[in-house]
């Protein structure tokens, strides 16, 4: 069985090592840090390690401070209150003076299962997204989240990587180095382009492994920069395949699927197909069992691509 690692477990990783690699490196949470997993770092660090409580525009206030005195800046906590909760905070003080600072939220996506509607964050990656200058990474295993991180010390700019409770399939070696504005073919094929983010690039692999045993030869893309995203790539696999299925832990509206359509939409005109939240929002429940009600198996993933082709 192949090894399995949540996302979050490989940020709090990361920055553990960054922090003993730089100086400039500055951490804030609120209140959650043991969930974020951004605790590891401020066991070691605790003089660059800032835990601002229950209150997340400090927080984003706080993290722009330090972005202006030179400081790259994590700033983490769960998904839904460090996008919603402080969207203004994150539009005037980084987005719009282009602030070095790395929104970390965790606890993507209704994975979060038993916290509830309230916690599970299917819209954040659309609200990222709108915002000019922001990029918007969505890790599939845990050697791209650590790669992320890696690769976010680079970007002259703010930057939301969106991290996961539930543990998900490794398909990536240590040696991996993910590219902003580059997308990934993990499995090749001619029929259909399977384009997912995060936890479902899994289901989508795993999808393409049954639709195979019938003959039915499915591409799939690990589209983890979301935004800047991979037009050619998408191009090129709307003109080769023919027809696109995206796959994200995300509402369709304003996440992956809408930003593939768009391109698709004015650069090359293909059916594309898209499974995720469909406008709804989330339950409490089993992980699992919320993945299956909401449609965001690998069977269901399946199941669209043999209508599909049909």
């Amino acid at each position: 069985m192949a090894d399995k690692q949540a996302t979050r477990d490989a940020y709090g990783i990361a920055l553990q090592r960054i922090g003993n690699q730089r100086d400039d490196i500055v951490v804030l949470d609120a209140d959650l840090s043991g969930s974020t997993r951004s605790k590891k770092f401020g066991a070691e660090h605790p003089d660059k390690f800032f835990n601002v409580g229950i209150a997340e525009q400090n927080l984003i206030g706080m993290s722009a401070g330090f972005a202006s005195t030179g400081k790259t800046v994590f700033a983490s906590t769960f998904s839904m209150f460090i996008t919603g909760r402080v969207y203004d905070q994150i539009r005037q003080n980084l987005a719009r003076p282009r602030a070095r600072v790395r929104i970390v939220g965790s606890h993507g996506g209704i994975t979060v299962g038993e916290d509830g509607p309230s916690h599970q964050a299917c819209e954040d990656v659309g609200l990222m997204r709108l915002l000019p200058d922001m990029q918007v990474w969505v890790p599939a295993d845990g050697p791209e989240t650590e790669s992320m991180v890696e690769a976010s010390l680079e970007i002259d700019g703010p930057v939301f990587i969106r991290t996961g409770r539930s543990k998900c399939t490794i398909f990536h070696d240590a040696s991996y180095k993910f590219t902003p504005g580059k997308g990934e073919i993990v499995r090749h094929g001619k029929d259909l382009t399977l384009i997912a983010m995060g936890i479902m690039v899994s289901a989508c692999l795993e999808a393409a492994d049954k639709l195979a045993a019938d003959g039915i030869d499915a591409r799939v893309v690990n589209m983890a920069s979301v935004k800047p995203i991979d037009e050619d790539l998408i191009v090129r696999c709307a003109k080769e395949t023919g027809r696109i299925i995206t796959a994200e832990e995300h509402s369709i509206i304003g996440g992956l699927g809408a930003a593939v359509a768009e391109i698709c939409g004015e650069k090359c005109p293909v059916p594309v197909k898209r499974i995720g939240m469909r406008d709804e929002f989330g339950k409490t429940g089993p992980a699992n069992e919320l993945l299956e009600y909401f449609h965001l198996t690998a069977a269901d993933v399946e199941q669209a691509a043999r209508a599909f082709v049909k």
